[in-house]
């Protein structure tokens, strides 16, 4: 039958090819995974990864963060509190301990989960049993505790996260070694908290003060914009499970140190999340890349996001024969 239509197919016969070996493609096979072998270890699952997309991106963060901590610069987290929730403690202080952590930023929310697994071990409760009857944020340790440090800190003119650290040096909890305020209290590594006042469960106990909130907040802040300028020349900023807060406070304090005079160029950041945001792609992966910096974006579970990138880490600072 027919075609009803006055256009015709093309005629393919007369197409202009060239040998597939001389064109040049994206993938070849140098660039190919290599399967895990029985007894491997982790070096070998890693040299193994392919040479592509995330996994290369991933190698070169890590040659970043490797140079960072060989050359002195600053090695700065900001973390959601889900990071805490999820069992991540341990390796961020490790992470420390070795050298690849020199600043700790968290909102208000970090400071209750790092607070309650180090006085009992246990934190995250199940917000719908106790929302029905009230009881949902009314620990008494938690509201008690926590705000009679901020309010000491606001007494003592220090910031958010040293008067927490400071607090839990004193009480001397049970499970502190897995605690990353004591850890960077021990360390002397600055911990700042970003506070969105109504937030956070401790807000709604009789001894919060919003004069000290804001106080030892604001103080942090402008630590934080401290912390920030160690990131000129090679430095790397991580923006862990904060979709909205710590991004944008990283970039006010990139604002900051850039208006005051200080040189603020050539460093890297990178934005780990479940989900692509527009917020930290902007605000810490975009915006504040000059010179020779780099921006990443990696999207995954947290609990295996970064146990893989601690362990690279790790690994990488072995090869290179580099001590903790």
């Amino acid at each position: 039958m027919a075609s009803k239509y006055s256009i015709s197919p093309l005629d393919l016969d007369g197409l202009d090819t060239y040998p597939l070996a001389s064109r040049k493609s994206k993938v070849g096979r140098e660039q190919l995974g290599k399967p895990s072998v029985s007894g491997g270890r982790f070096r070998d699952f890693w040299d193994g990864l392919p040479d592509i997309l995330a996994a290369r991106e991933l190698r070169d963060l890590v040659t970043r963060m490797q140079s960072a901590r060989a050359r002195e610069r600053a090695l700065v987290w900001g973390l959601g509190a889900h990071v805490i929730k999820v069992g991540l403690s341990p390796l961020l202080v490790e992470l420390m301990s070795s050298g690849f952590l020199s600043g700790l930023a968290l909102n208000g929310a970090g400071i209750i989960h790092d607070f309650e697994l180090a006085m009992v071990g246990q934190t995250s409760e199940e917000v719908a049993d106790g929302l029905s009857d009230g009881k949902f944020g009314m620990a008494e340790e938690t509201g008690t505790l926590l705000n009679e440090a901020i309010r000491t800190g606001a007494s003592r003119d220090i910031g958010l996260g040293e008067a927490v650290g400071a607090m839990l040096e004193e009480k001397d909890p049970p499970y502190k070694e897995t605690s990353l305020l004591w850890n960077a209290h021990r360390l002397a590594i600055p911990v700042t908290v970003h506070v969105a006042v109504g937030t956070d469960i401790i807000h709604m106990h009789p001894q919060a003060s919003g004069e000290a909130i804001g106080k030892t907040s604001l103080h942090d802040f402008k630590l934080f914009a401290g912390v920030v300028k160690g990131l000129n020349d090679g430095g790397v900023y991580l923006n862990v499970g904060s979709a909205v807060l710590l991004p944008e406070v990283f970039l006010k304090a990139v604002s900051v140190v850039r208006n005051l005079g200080h040189p603020l160029s050539d460093f890297s950041t990178a934005n780990f999340d479940f989900i692509r945001h527009y917020r930290p792609r902007v605000n810490v992966v975009q915006r504040p890349i000059t010179g020779n910096g780099k921006g990443f974006e990696f999207v995954g579970h947290h609990e295996l996001m970064l146990p893989l990138l601690a362990a690279a880490l790790t690994a990488e600072r072995e090869s290179k024969g580099i001590g903790g």
